[in-house]
C-alpha cells in the first residue's frame, strides 16, 4: 500500500458530524453495557411476584426463592434469555437494517433506529414483568445494531481522504467507551440517589433509573442529524442509477466469500472475549446472599452491602420507623453492591477509552489492517483469560480487588481497541451497494449474535446445581475458558483478512 494522502482541515460541518458520531456511538454501548450492571436487581424485583406464586401453589418458601436467587434454575433461564435473546433480535432485525441502509439512504435509517431506542431504553424502565423487560430491551438492541451499521458507512463515505477517514472513524468510535464510561456513573449516581428520586411503581429501585437514563444522550441525536447530509458517495449513485440493488446472497458470491466469513467470525471472537468474560464481571463480584449463609461476591462488595443495610437499619430505628423488611434490606444492600461494582466498570471503560484512541493513533501509523489488529488481538489472547483464571482463585482474598482494578483496566483497552478496529475495516471491505448489508451480517449476526452468545456459554456452564446459590469463581473460571477459545478462533482466522484496496470506499 502508497502512503495515505495528507489529511485536510475539517469544516463546520464536518466537525458537526463527528459530534454527532461520537455521540451516536457513546450511546451505542451506552446501551449495551447497561444490562451486565442492572441484570441481578432487575431478575430480583420482577420475580418476587413468581416467587409468590409459587408459595401460594403450595411451594416451601425457601425452595421457591432458591429457583429465582442468582444461579438458581429460573434466575439462569431468565439472565441468558436477557443476555441472548436481545442480542438474536439485534442481529436479524440488524441484517434487515443494514439492507434498508444500502436501499434507503445512510441518514434516513440512522435517524429511525434513533428514535425506535430511545423509546425503548425509556420504557424498559417502566417494565413490570420480565417478559416485558425482555421485549423492549429486544427493540433497544434492534435499534443499536442499526445505527451502527448505518453510522459507520455513513463516516466512511463522507471522508474520502483515507488519513482523515480514519482518524474519524477512529476517533468518534474511541466515544463508544465514553459512553461505557458513562453507564457506569449512571449506575453508580443511580445506586446512591435512588432513594431520592420519584418512585416507580411505589419503590425506589436504582436498575430502573439507570435504564430510563439511557435515553439522554438520543436527544441531541434526534433534534439535529436530520438536518445532516446525506452520504455523498451513495446520493451520487442513487441519482445517476448506478447503485446496484443489495443482496444478502452477493455476500457468498466467489468475490466476497472469503471476506464475509473471516469478517464475521473474527468480528464474533472479538465480542466473545468481552461477553464470555469481562461483562460478566459484575456477576462475579456483586454481592448475594448478605447476612446468610450462602453470601457470595467479593469481600469488600458484601462489607459494603452490610455496612448499607446497617445504616438504614439504624436510621429507620432513629426515626421511629418499622423495622426493615428482608426485601428492603435486599434492596439497600443491593443498591450498596452496584454501586461498588460500577466503580470496578468504570476502570474497564476507562481502559477501553484508552484502548480506542491508542487504535486511532496506530491506525494513521501502521498501514497493515492484519498488523494493526494484531497489536490489540495477540495481547487480548494471553491476558484475559488468564487474569479471569486468577480472579477465580483470588476472589475471596480481601486485597485481590485493587489488582483486579488493574487487571480489568488492561483486559479493556486490548478488547475494546478491537471493537474500534472493526469499525475502521469493514466499510473498505465491502463495495458501496453491499456496505451496510455486509458490515451488518459482519457486526450483527458475527458480533451480537455470534460473539455476545459467549455470555451464553459462560452462564449455562458455570450454573449451581439446582436448589444451591451461585459460585462466582466458577463464573469466572469458565469465563476464561469461554474468553480463551473466542481469542484462539479471531487469532487463527485473522491470518487470512483481506487488506483493503486504496479507493475502496468509494467503489
Amino acid at each position: 500500500m502508497s502512503s495515505p494522502a495528507p489529511a485536510l482541515r475539517l469544516n463546520r460541518t464536518q466537525w458537526l458530524i463527528c459530534l454527532i458520531a461520537a455521540i451516536g456511538f457513546a450511546f451505542d454501548i451506552y446501551e449495551l453495557l447497561m444490562l451486565p450492571l442492572i441484570i441481578k436487581p432487575a431478575i430480583a424485583s420482577l420475580s418476587a411476584p413468581l416467587v409468590q406464586e409459587l408459595i401460594a401453589g403450595g411451594m416451601a418458601p425457601a425452595q421457591a426463592a432458591a429457583l429465582w436467587a442468582p444461579g438458581g434454575e429460573l434466575y439462569v433461564k431468565w439472565a441468558r434469555a436477557l443476555f441472548f435473546i436481545p442480542a438474536l433480535a439485534g442481529g436479524v432485525f440488524g441484517l434487515l437494517g443494514g439492507y434498508l441502509t444500502d436501499r434507503l439512504g445512510r441518514r434516513r435509517v440512522l435517524t429511525f433506529s434513533i428514535l425506535l431506542y430511545a423509546f425503548a431504553a425509556f420504557a424498559a424502565g417502566f417494565a413490570t414483568s420480565l417478559p416485558q423487560l425482555l421485549v423492549l430491551r429486544c427493540l433497544v438492541f434492534v435499534g443499536v445494531c442499526v445505527e451502527f451499521v448505518a453510522a459507520v458507512a455513513w463516516l466512511a463515505e463522507l471522508f474520502p481522504n483515507p488519513m482523515q477517514r480514519e482518524k474519524v472513524l477512529g476517533y468518534t468510535q474511541a466515544f463508544s467507551s465514553v459512553g461505557g464510561f458513562m453507564v457506569g456513573g449512571a449506575n453508580l449516581l443511580a445506586a446512591r440517589w435512588a432513594m431520592d428520586l420519584p418512585p416507580i411503581h411505589g419503590v425506589n429501585e436504582a436498575w430502573r433509573y439507570t435504564l430510563i437514563s439511557g435515553v439522554i444522550p438520543a436527544i441531541p441525536l434526534i433534534l439535529i442529524r436530520p438536518f445532516l447530509p446525506e452520504s455523498p458517495v451513495w446520493a451520487e449513485k442513487k441519482k445517476a442509477g448506478k447503485l446496484r440493488r443489495p443482496s444478502l446472497a452477493e455476500l457468498f458470491s466467489p468475490a466476497l466469500r472469503r471476506t464475509t466469513v473471516l469478517t464475521t467470525l473474527a468480528f464474533a471472537a472479538s465480542y466473545g472475549l468481552a461477553f464470555g468474560a469481562i461483562q460478566q464481571l459484575p456477576q462475579i463480584l456483586g454481592a448475594t446472599g448478605v447476612g446468610t449463609p450462602a453470601e457470595r461476591g467479593h469481600p469488600a462488595m458484601i462489607a459494603s452491602a452490610k455496612a448499607a443495610v446497617g445504616e438504614a437499619a439504624q436510621a429507620a430505628q432513629a426515626a421511629g420507623q418499622p423495622e426493615l423488611t428482608p426485601a428492603q434490606r435486599r434492596q439497600v444492600g443491593g443498591n450498596a453492591s452496584d454501586a461498588q461494582v460500577a466503580k470496578v466498570t468504570l476502570l474497564q471503560e476507562m481502559g477501553g477509552l484508552t484502548g480506542r484512541f491508542l487504535l486511532a493513533v496506530l491506525a494513521v501509523r501502521i498501514l497493515s489492517r492484519r498488523a494493526l489488529f494484531r497489536v490489540f488481538q495477540l495481547p487480548s489472547l494471553i491476558f484475559v483469560p488468564l487474569l479471569f483464571w486468577w480472579i477465580a482463585g483470588a476472589l475471596q482474598q480481601p486485597d485481590s480487588l485493587l489488582w483486579i482494578k488493574v487487571g480489568i483496566f488492561v483486559a479493556g483497552l486490548l478488547v475494546v481497541g478491537q471493537f474500534s478496529f472493526w469499525g475502521n475495516y469493514i466499510p473498505l471491505v465491502f463495495p458501496v451497494h453491499l456496505r451496510g448489508t455486509g458490515e451488518s451480517f459482519a457486526a450483527n449476526i458475527g458480533g451480537r449474535v455470534l460473539g455476545t452468545a459467549a455470555a451464553w456459554f459462560t452462564l449455562t456452564l458455570s450454573a449451581s446445581a439446582p436448589g444451591t446459590p451461585p459460585d462466582p469463581a466458577r463464573i469466572a473460571l469458565v469465563g476464561a475458558g469461554v474468553a480463551a477459545a473466542y481469542a484462539l478462533l479471531g487469532a487463527v482466522l485473522t491470518r487470512w483478512l483481506p487488506e483493503p484496496k486504496e479507493g475502496a470506499h468509494a467503489e
